[in-house]
């Protein structure tokens, strides 16, 4: 909602200062207010009397103007929309807009207002515990957190290291059942009702930093016409891939089911930002399920893929929880090209053996890092491994025993922050931990929330919209 500043008694946010633009300023009039009611973005919109861009400097009063931050630009035009980021509760802020005219830059005097505090659902979300911060590295103190909430109404989440909620936006309606940080400075998810199994959905939502929807496809819509689950990325600009649900209907009755039974296994999408679909793979083209012997308790859930990455040359990496293992797949033309894990073709060292992967993917040092649920031994474990496909070998690049109070068992990630340091979600514990390669906890984040992962993202990729 935004209201006219100039209007008392009707102000969304605390103005503690306000002047008249000066005479040969071409801004006619500045709105201010909550960007779609989210306390952590403030839009301000300006008209102004003749063709310019537009765009805000803003800074807080406790940092002072030497602290500037800086609106992305509008486009030329009469009616312009800034939404600042960035913003913490509870904070006097002071502002200017400045206007471009065929380079010439105008600045206004300066305004102030005050943002609120967090509403109350919003508040004491994460607790962050650090007993030795001088000990965490100063990338990870600088980066932030990508964590969503799967039940409506759905909440995506970025928090810094110390457990701030930074940024959020909020769905009515739906959950955020898996979300994704693009390169594109997107948010990209799969969104679900509390009808859908936990990490299932019928939508694709894309949405920037300022709140604002790229994309939004539901099912039934252009190609899509199946369910979507556990994985949603990008292959380019305006191509979506993601993990679906793949049905066959098939004659059970040789092993005691029926004439038309439907099996559920897994499939990779790809489609374009208009819905339709650029190329399609289905687990059926690689496996006989009458080759499965418990077939008739796997039908509802045959395989269970939970990950998807793509490799450095381009093709794709899944993951299964159901028969423990990783493939490799050509992107071009589906072809199966290794499987590693429980019965696949690769020859596993003794001690690379896990039980169930999630959040497979090739790290920053060219290993496949994941996170091992370790249902077998119940413990949960972060495991990197040396592919070699000249001899079809893997070995054991490193393996993190994780403290057994926090077993997983289903759900979890692990990625890399640098070469000693991993962060690490245990999904089910409600606990996201960074953690060394000798299982040894620095630091740990507690959420209300029990995240499907926590996603580590650098500061760079966040600039210009939110900063440390």
């Amino acid at each position: 909602m935004i209201k006219k500043i100039i209007e008392k008694g009707s102000f969304i946010l605390v103005l503690l200062a306000l002047a008249s633009c000066s005479k040969g300023q071409i801004i006619s009039n500045i709105n201010i207010g909550t960007h779609s009611n989210n306390e952590l973005k403030i839009q301000i919109d300006v008209t102004t009397n003749d063709q310019a861009q537009v765009y805000a400097e803003y800074w807080s009063d406790k940092e002072g103007n030497q602290n500037k931050m800086t609106s992305p630009i509008s486009k030329s035009g009469l009616k312009h929309s800034l939404v600042l980021c960035n913003i913490t509760p509870e904070t006097n802020y002071s502002f200017q807009v400045v206007t471009v005219q065929d380079g010439n830059k105008q600045t206004s005097k300066v305004y102030t207002f005050k943002s609120r505090k967090l509403p109350e659902w919003l508040q004491k979300q994460f607790k962050a515990n650090c007993p030795k911060p001088e000990f965490l590295p100063e990338n990870f103190k600088k980066g932030f957190l990508l964590l969503a909430k799967r039940e409506t109404p759905g909440t995506a989440y970025i928090v810094d290291y110390k457990g701030n909620l930074r940024w959020y936006h909020t769905l009515e309606g739906t959950g955020f059942k898996v979300v994704h940080f693009t390169k594109d400075q997107t948010i990209l998810s799969i969104l679900g009702t509390n009808d859908e199994p936990t990490s299932y959905g019928s939508e694709i939502l894309e949405i920037n930093l300022q709140g604002d929807t790229l994309t939004h496809i539901k099912k039934g819509q252009g190609d899509l016409k199946q369910v979507l689950h556990h994985e949603i990325i990008k292959k380019s600009a305006d191509e979506i891939v993601a993990l679906t649900v793949e049905q066959k209907i098939i004659n059970l009755t040789s092993i005691g089911g029926k004439k038309q039974d439907t099996i559920n296994g897994d499939g990779i999408v790809i489609l374009n930002k208009k819905g339709k679909q650029l190329w399609k793979w289905s687990v059926f083209d690689d496996l006989d399920p009458f080759k499965d012997k418990d077939l008739l308790k796997t039908k509802k859930d045959w395989t269970h893929a939970n990950s998807l990455s793509y490799d450095t040359d381009g093709n794709f990496l899944i993951s299964f929880y159901n028969n423990g293992q990783i493939w490799k797949i050509n992107s071009k033309t589906g072809k199966v090209i290794w499987k590693l894990g429980k019965g696949g073709i690769m020859k596993m060292a003794p001690d690379t053996n896990f039980s169930q992967a999630h959040a497979a993917h090739i790290n920053q040092e060219g290993s496949l890092l994941f996170f091992d649920n370790g249902v077998d031994i119940k413990q949960s474990s972060v495991f990197a491994l040396k592919i070699d496909e000249k001899t079809n070998s893997v070995n054991l690049d490193f393996h993190i025993k994780l403290p057994k109070d926090i077993y997983n068992d289903r759900m979890g990630s692990a990625y890399m922050i640098n070469k000693e340091l991993f962060l690490v979600c245990c999904s089910k514990r409600h606990i996201t931990v960074l953690t060394n390669k000798k299982g040894v906890l620095l630091w740990a984040l507690e959420s209300e929330i029990p995240p499907y992962r926590t996603i580590f993202i650098p500061e760079e990729k966040l600039k210009p919209f939110l900063l440390n």
